[in-house]
């Protein structure tokens, strides 16, 4: 048997367990791999989940250009479903994104426009800014808006939840997911807690990002707000997928912690992952008290550590931040 094309190879990806990280830790870990999807990232789920439902809302007509604001992954779902249907895409991200996620989605044959991070995303210098403008000023073009197109929730509850249910047999017990666009948690969340309601959900948040805050006392507080390194986790705002109502809680890691044990996960468990994936497990760990032995605790590795080999992978990087001592 083979697959129609490439888009079909998206999903059903490997439940890990990890062992040498976690010691101390007295419940079964387990890592969603998502590396393994085409483009080596879970946005690919939700790229052609949002493809396919512009499609057929006729939002994206055959020959349109798909524009987006992107920190690289979600670029290259949208890159390779656009190959293969015949679109062509135009991305803004910002100046923090590794060099490695810009070459990668220029790879796919999209335009690639890099803009400032220390903005406000109502500059109009700002990635969202730019992305919202070019969509007024190209014709036939479409932006999936990833943050509060609730297809992206929709991908997760459709396909991640399903397969962490059926892979664990239902005994998962808690859910730990680096929290960037919502989608990826509320999606997955929202399925395994019809399956269990108690089930316990844990995002994985940033200093600089005003989720945890915001999950705490309702409050939307700008002084929560400053320019972090760690990428794909924490907003400036509220994106529409984020549904704290599912989230139980979160945690916040160190840009420090997140890029130290994005390493430590390659050099003790063989798996080559992404910061968000170093952020969720430095999480879990501060959290390590609060799980017992019969606990099942499923953590998602959203991306590949190629990603980051200019960063966090790069000990003359990690020197400059201040992270490693010789």
């Amino acid at each position: 048997m083979w697959y129609k094309n490439i888009l079909e190879t998206i999903g059903n990806t490997p439940l890990v367990q990890l062992n040498s990280i976690v010691k101390g830790v007295s419940a079964t870990v387990l890592a969603k791999i998502e590396t393994t999807n085409p483009g080596n990232s879970i946005k690919d789920r939700m790229a052609l989940k949002m493809i396919e439902d512009a499609e057929r809302s006729g939002l994206l007509k055959p020959g349109g250009t798909i524009i987006e604001g992107t920190s690289g992954n979600t670029g290259m779902g949208l890159a390779i479903a656009a190959v293969v249907k015949g679109y062509k895409c135009i991305f803004t991200t910002t100046d923090k994104q590794s060099k490695e996620k810009v070459d990668a989605l220029r790879a796919f044959g999209a335009e690639v426009i890099v803009c400032p991070t220390n903005v406000e995303p109502e500059d109009p210098r700002s990635y969202y800014s730019v992305s919202s403008r070019l969509e007024r000023e190209v014709p036939n073009s479409w932006k999936p808006n990833q943050y509060d197109n609730l297809s992206n929730t929709q991908a997760h509850y459709e396909q991640t939840g399903p397969e962490i249910w059926e892979q664990t047999e239902g005994k998962i017990t808690h859910l730990v997911v680096g929290v960037g666009t919502g989608g990826t948690i509320s999606g997955t969340a929202k399925y395994l807690k019809e399956k269990n309601p108690a089930i316990k959900v844990w995002g994985i948040d940033t200093y600089g990002s005003v989720f945890k805050k915001y999950k705490e006392t309702g409050e939307f507080d700008k002084n929560e707000i400053y320019p972090y390194v760690t990428e794909g986790i924490g907003e400036d705002f509220l994106p529409a997928n984020v549904d704290f109502s599912l989230i139980d809680r979160f945690e916040k890691v160190t840009d420090k912690d997140a890029a130290l044990m994005t390493r430590e996960i390659a050099r003790k468990e063989g798996i080559f992952a992404g910061n968000s994936a170093g952020s969720a497990v430095a999480g879990l760990l501060q959290l390590k008290g609060e799980l017992k032995a019969s606990d099942v605790v499923v953590i998602i590795f959203h991306d590949h550590g190629t990603r980051y080999l200019g960063k966090m992978y790069n000990d003359d990087w990690l020197r400059a931040q201040g992270y490693l001592k010789d």
